[in-house]
C-alpha cells in the first residue's frame, strides 16, 4: 500500500515516529524490560567511568545480545556519548548524536515504574545532557534539562527513599543549584531550581561512605563531583589533595581522575603537580583521546615561562574542535610569544581571538576583552602573574623585586601591581601584608572595570574566614558581590555568595 506522511492521521503520527525511532530488539514480541544493572553492566560502568569507552561499549553489545530488554546498557551509553562530547566538542558528533537523547528518553518510559531506575536513569539523562548543551551554546536548552534531572530525582527520592545514588545526583545539583551566581538569577527562578550548599554537600559526603552494593557501585562518579565542589565550592582546596592521597584515589589508570586531579593542581596553583599527574597517567590506547591533555601541560609549561609551552597550547588548538576556552588558550599563546619577543606572532594569535570560538566562560570573556584593545599587559606583570598562578612565588616576586607603583605608567598598571604584590604575599602565607596591600588595591580599584578590586575583597573575605572571624569576611564577600560590572564577574561572585553560605552556617 502507498501513502503519503500527510495521510497520516495526528494521532497515528506520534506513535509511529516513536515506533520507528525504538531499537529493533526493544519492538520484538514478549520481551520483558528491564532496568537490570547485572554484573556485565557493572563491568561496562567501571571500564567507562575510567574512559575507556571502547571497551565498555563492547560490553554493552554483547549484554544487549544476551538480555535486549534490559535497559540500562542504554543508560550506560549515554554516559559515552556524554563524554566524549563533554570532552572533546566535536560539533559534527554532537549533530549526530543530540537525538540520542529523545531516543533514550522513550525506550527509559518502557521500563517498569515500580524500579527506582525509572525516574533515576531519565535525570542522569537529562542531567548529562544539560551539561554538553552548555558546552555548545545552548544554554536555555539546558537550563530546561537541568530542571527536569532536578525534579525528577527530587520525586524517586520521595518514591524510593532505599535507593541511594539518589543523593550522588541531587547533592550535586543542589550544590550548583545553591550558587546559581546573580547574573543568572532570572533563569534558576523561572526554572524553579533551588538548593543549598550545605544540604547538598551533606548529601555527598554521607554517600561517599555509604558501603552497600549499589552505593559501592556509583563510589567513583559521586566522588568526582564531591571533590570538584569541595574545591570550587567550599574552597578546600588542601582537603581535596589530601582526600585523594589519603583514599587512593587512582589517577594513573582511571583517566576521568586524572583529568580531575590535574585540572584542580593547574587551577590550585601547582604547575608542577600537574605535569606530574599527566605524564604518570596510563597512557594505553584503549583510552579515550582528549587533546585536553596538551591545553593543561602548555598551560602549566606556560605559567613556569617554558620556551616550549607553545608547542603543546598549538597541538590542543589544531586537534581540538569546540569553542570553550578557544579564545583563552589563543591568549594564552600569543602571551608565549609576545615575552618571547615574537610580536608578529603575538598579534597573529590575539587576532585570532576576536575570531573564534565563544564568550560563555569568563576567562574568554576577558581574553576577547584584552585583544579588543591596542595594549598589551606589561611584561614584568604578566611574567609575575603567570609564575604565581603556577605556584613559583619565590620566582614571582623575584620580578616585582624593588619595584613600586612609579615604575608603571598607567592607573590599571599601578593597580596590578599592588594587585599581584599583594596576591603573592598571600600565596606565601604572609597574610597580614597581603590584607595590607589588597585593601590598597581595593582603594584604587574602585572606579576601576577591572577584576583586581573585587578579587582583592574576595581573598581578605578567605582570609578570615579561614580565621574563623566570620563577621569580617561576610563583609569583605559582600564588598566582592556589591562590585560594578568588571571581568569575571559571574564566577567571582559565585565563589562570594558560597563564602557568605559558609560563614552564615558557622
Amino acid at each position: 500500500m502507498n501513502f503519503e506522511w500527510g495521510e497520516l492521521s495526528c494521532s497515528m503520527r506520534p506513535f509511529l515516529f516513536a515506533f520507528i525511532l525504538l531499537p529493533a530488539q526493544l519492538l520484538a514480541q514478549n520481551i520483558t524490560r528491564t532496568f537490570d544493572f547485572n554484573r556485565n553492566c557493572q563491568l561496562a560502568y567501571k571500564e567507562i567511568i575510567q574512559l575507556k569507552l571502547t571497551a565498555g561499549q563492547a560490553v554493552l553489545d554483547a549484554e544487549k545480545k544476551i538480555h535486549p530488554g534490559n535497559l540500562i546498557p542504554f543508560l550506560l551509553e549515554n554516559y559515552i556519548d556524554f563524554f566524549v562530547l563533554y570532552f572533546n566538542e566535536d560539533p559534527g558528533l554532537y549533530a549526530l548524536r543530540k537525538g540520542n537523547l529523545e531516543k533514550r528518553l522513550r525506550m527509559m518510559n518502557t521500563g517498569p515504574q515500580s524500579s527506582p531506575f525509572y525516574l533515576f536513569s531519565k535525570a542522569i539523562l537529562h542531567f548529562q545532557w544539560a551539561a554538553v548543551k552548555i558546552k555548545f551554546g545552548n544554554n536555555w536548552d539546558a537550563g530546561w534539562e537541568f530542571r527536569r534531572s532536578f525534579l525528577q530525582v527530587k520525586e524517586n527520592g520521595q518514591l524510593f527513599s532505599v535507593f541511594k545514588p539518589n543523593a550522588m545526583l541531587s547533592g550535586a545539583m543542589q550544590v550548583a543549584a545553591g550558587t546559581i551566581p546573580d547574573g543568572y538569577h532570572w533563569l534558576s527562578s523561572l526554572l524553579g531550581i533551588r538548593g543549598t550548599i550545605k544540604e547538598g554537600m551533606q548529601e555527598l559526603e554521607q554517600f561517599i561512605s555509604l558501603d552497600d552494593p549499589m552505593s559501592l557501585l556509583f563510589h567513583d562518579e559521586a566522588v568526582f563531583y564531591y571533590l570538584y565542589l569541595q574545591f570550587y565550592i567550599q574552597n578546600k582546596k588542601a582537603e581535596v589533595f589530601e582526600f585523594i592521597r589519603q583514599n587512593k584515589t587512582d589517577i594513573k589508570n582511571n583517566h576521568l581522575f586524572t583529568f580531575l586531579a590535574a585540572n584542580l593542581a593547574l587551577n590550585a596553583q601547582q604547575s608542577a603537580l600537574a605535569e606530574k599527574i599527566i605524564g604518570s597517567k596510563n597512557d594505553d590506547a584503549a583510552y579515550l583521546d582528549m587533546p585536553v591533555w596538551d591545553f593543561l601541560v602548555g598551560s602549566a609549561r606556560l605559567n613556569h615561562l617554558e620556551t616550549d609551552a607553545n608547542q603543546y597550547l598549538e597541538r590542543y588548538l589544531t586537534a581540538f574542535k569546540g569553542k570553550f576556552y578557544l579564545k583563552d588558550v589563543l591568549q594564552k599563546i600569543s602571551w608565549h610569544y609576545y615575552l618571547s619577543g615574537d610580536q608578529a606572532n603575538a598579534n597573529k594569535y590575539r587576532r585570532l581571538v576576536l575570531e573564534k570560538g565563544n564568550t560563555e566562560t569568563e576567562a574568554d570573556k576577558q581574553a576577547l576583552n584584552e585583544a579588543g584593545n591596542d595594549k598589551w599587559p606589561d611584561k614584568t606583570l604578566l611574567k609575575a602573574r603567570l609564575l604565581d598562578d603556577g605556584g613559583y612565588y619565590a620566582e614571582a616576586l623575584a620580578v616585582l623585586q624593588g619595584m613600586g607603583s612609579k615604575d608603571f605608567n598607567s592607573d590599571e598598571d599601578k593597580l596590578e601591581f599592588a594587585y599581584r604584590r599583594a596576591r603573592i604575599y598571600d600565596d606565601q602565607g604572609r597574610e597580614e601584608e597581603a590584607i595590607t596591600a589588597y585593601e590598597l588595591a581595593i582603594k584604587m580599584g574602585l572606579e576601576s572595570k577591572s577584576y583586581f578590586a573585587a578579587r582583592a575583597a574576595l581573598q581578605i573575605g578567605f582570609i578570615y574566614e579561614k580565621r574563623k572571624d566570620f563577621p569580617r569576611a561576610l563583609i569583605y564577600y559582600q564588598q566582592c558581590l556589591d562590585s560594578k560590572e568588571h571581568d569575571y564577574k559571574n564566577s567571582l561572585d559565585q565563589k562570594a555568595k558560597a563564602g557568605i553560605e559558609r560563614c552564615k552556617q558557622e
